[in-house]
């Protein structure tokens, strides 16, 4: 066959991620969506699913509005604490999907005893690790048993290629997997391929600068009198900061923070001068975004407001600018309000 099968750019870029993962197998897909869609072609008709409530809006659509209409199940809890996990589990569990930290109010779960819960019910763990990137944390040493990203963000890191990749250990999925890719053709193009190669070349240098500038714009967002809360695992004021200790070596560039009402947050974002107004994140730039009208767009209100994704929720991708000309625009945008 052709390139949708075998590509020799892309197999070195599924060998690159899935050695910084720690994986024996690796999938490139042409987007982060196609990557989870293509995962969770290891559950069956009639099966269910466990998933992080307060995840990505993309996968949320994709579960709720797609894969549900083919007989798959799917709950959604607070998978922060492992004991929500092991109450929605139930003999037709196959899998739990996990995001953490979780977009946009950066929840933390704890991999290893999520794991555990799962392995004991016979169910496959799938961890997002799209915020932190391989070089922050590497969820198969917790025990997940898939690790999926949206390469798009940290690991191409420019803002320059949509893809997403697929990571894992076990022969068999790993198999299937490899023949959903070449089946269903949403394969990662050689050319953008060559682009998220050419990104890991500088994936460490990136996340340093990424968590150095996050930790300080997040400690800068926490003093500031028109915030009222912030959402950052490497701040103290977490209340799950010790676990991403833990489980992770940083805490990254994304930040969000909330400034209390819709008409707060558009006057933040329609102020800014160096930020730029986009949905995506992880690139050497940084975005800002408004979680409810864009990223969560497709989450009913309600739910979003129970998951703390409010109005007046902002979030930052905070990028490899000077971190002083990165808070002093968030200043001036605050100091508007």
């Amino acid at each position: 066959e052709y390139a949708r099968t075998q590509n020799p750019t892309r197999s070195a870029l599924e060998q690159n991620i899935a050695a910084l993962e720690g994986a024996r197998f690796g999938f490139a897909f042409a987007s982060g969506m196609a990557a989870i869609d293509a995962t969770l072609r290891l559950v069956k008709a009639g099966e269910h699913v466990v998933v992080s409530d307060n995840t990505y809006g993309g996968t949320f659509r994709l579960f709720t509005k797609v894969l549900a209409n083919y007989n798959l199940e799917f709950d959604f809890v607070d998978t922060s604490d492992a004991l929500n996990v092991e109450a929605a589990i139930k003999p037709n569990t196959k899998m739990v999907f996990v995001e953490t930290p979780t977009n946009p109010v950066m929840i933390v779960t704890d991999l290893r005893e999520v794991s555990e819960v799962a392995h004991r019910a016979g169910a496959r763990v799938v961890c997002d690790n799209t915020f932190m990137s391989p070089y922050l944390q590497r969820p198969l040493e917790f025990g997940v048993d898939i690790v999926v990203h949206s390469t798009t963000k940290y690991l191409n890191g420019h803002s320059d290629g949509i893809g997403g990749v697929v990571v894992l250990n076990n022969e068999e999925d790993a198999a299937w997997i490899g023949f959903i890719q070449n089946s269903a053709g949403a394969i990662l193009s050689p050319f953008d391929s060559w682009l998220v190669m050419r990104g890991t070349k500088t994936l460490a240098l990136r996340m340093e600068q990424h968590d150095k500038s996050g930790r300080a714009v997040a400690a800068f967002l926490e003093e500031h009198p028109k915030v009222k809360k912030v959402y950052y695992p490497g701040s103290a004021s977490h209340p799950q900061h010790a676990l991403a200790k833990r489980q992770q070596s940083g805490f990254g560039g994304m930040v969000a923070f909330d400034v209390g009402s819709l008409e707060a947050a558009r006057t933040v974002l329609e102020s800014v001068r160096l930020c730029t107004l986009a949905e995506s994140l992880g690139g050497v730039e940084t975005l800002i975004s408004h979680p409810a009208t864009m990223t969560h767009a497709s989450v009913d209100t309600e739910k979003r407001e129970r998951l703390g994704i409010s109005d007046g929720l902002v979030r930052v991708s905070v990028g490899l600018e000077d971190t002083d000309d990165i808070i002093a625009d968030l200043d001036q945008a605050l100091n508007g309000i």
